[in-house]
């Protein structure tokens, strides 16, 4: 599926991992009774039930020495002096000494662990790449992980471990059940500074940042840095709803707007790593562009949604389920299609093969197509 109006990917976009800090607010006399407020004595005894289930993630890779030729020290973050203060290793360098040679990449971020045998949830982008992951727990044990499989196209990917007895984990919550302004807490690695937590609330839902098509990231207030990419968003539960995994900052750091992978989405993509190491994402098949208000006024809609098809690969699920140029697609498979970016979303997110109803305006007129998902990246479109 090809999307005429996707953004284009922001430059003060930076992937990131979290790591929940104890934070505390003023809780107001006026306070409604059906709202919830910081709890009591603060988030201690949340932050003491998950954070042995978080983990820090250090990553090396063999980096291409021509990348490096002339290039010196990386520009902007003083890394050289934070990596003497703090003992963090940094790209180029081994040991506080300039490597041009042969540079070896060396990255950190966050995770957390879903089960007593050591599956472990983090970012794609955490360890696309890499040749060793090393995960240290928070008692300080260290771990050689495998990575089970990854998928690009959601930024999920899940690790495995040894540790030879049962390990402290975390469970999934929902994200389609947390609400705009409800309490979340992080926990992550920024920076390097293992066992970090920040608290804040979710600001908003089903964000687009352009960094893809199929983008729908919770937005959070809750400090997000570098290094906190892969770490868990939690409810205050202690529930993941969320993985966190960009930031939208000038100067890269934290200003308040973190985006985090919601957990319906994450819980999807683990279930198929698990089984097979792989992801199959749903495929129509169809070209589509953003219906106009003049589009709109014209076919009689009360407002611009949907998506209009402007092409239908001739050999694709769209075209045997009858889709034409010209349709606007306002529903698929029980999801309303709302606008442009919601479509590539809810047709990635179905298992091909999916038996799914579209519902379509055909010169104004309502009617509803039966689709075969197919699976993406086994045709194009």
């Amino acid at each position: 599926m090809q999307n005429h109006s996707t953004p284009r990917r922001s430059r003060h976009l930076i992937p990131v991992a979290l790591m929940a800090a104890l934070a505390t607010s003023t809780v107001f006399a006026t306070l409604p009774q059906t709202a919830k407020a910081e709890p009591p004595g603060g988030y201690a005894n949340l932050v003491q039930k998950v954070s042995p289930a978080v983990v820090y993630i250090e990553v090396t890779e063999k980096a291409n020495p021509a990348d490096y030729q002339g290039q010196g020290m990386p520009q902007g973050f003083p890394w050289q002096e934070f990596s003497q203060q703090f003992g963090i290793p940094f790209p180029g360098f081994q040991n506080g000494n300039p490597n041009g040679q042969a540079p070896v990449m060396h990255a950190v971020g966050s995770g957390f662990i879903i089960d007593a045998q050591g599956h472990i949830v983090t970012n794609n982008h955490v360890v696309k790449g890499a040749s060793a992951v090393k995960v240290t727990l928070q008692d300080g044990r260290t771990f050689e992980a495998k990575v089970v499989g990854t998928d690009p196209l959601t930024d999920v990917a899940l690790l495995k471990i040894d540790a030879q007895k049962p390990l402290p984990f975390v469970q999934f919550g929902s994200s389609k059940d947390i609400r705009v302004g409800d309490d979340v807490m992080a926990v992550g690695n920024p920076f390097g500074l293992g066992g970090t937590v920040t608290t804040g609330i979710i600001s908003a839902k089903s964000r687009n940042i352009g960094t893809d098509s199929y983008d729908s990231f919770l937005q959070t207030d809750a400090a997000i840095n570098k290094g906190n990419s892969g770490g868990p968003l939690f409810n205050d539960q202690g529930l993941v709803v969320g993985m966190n995994t960009a930031i939208m900052s000038p100067s890269g750091g934290s200003v308040g707007i973190g985006f985090a992978v919601p957990s319906d989405v994450v819980q999807q993509v683990v279930s198929q790593l698990e089984k097979g190491g792989k992801v199959q994402h749903g495929w129509l098949g169809v070209e589509i562009k953003r219906v106009t208000p003049d589009i709109a006024a014209a076919i009689g809609m009360d407002k611009p949604m949907g998506a209009m098809v402007m092409a239908v690969n001739p050999k694709s699920p769209a075209a045997k389920a009858g889709l034409k140029r010209g349709d606007i697609i306002v529903g698929f498979n029980g999801t309303d299609i709302k606008s442009l970016s919601d479509l590539p979303r809810a047709v990635a997110m179905t298992n091909p093969d999916t038996k799914a109803p579209v519902d379509i305006l055909r010169a104004g007129k309502k009617m509803q197509l039966d689709v075969s998902v197919g699976v993406l990246g086994a045709n194009k479109a």
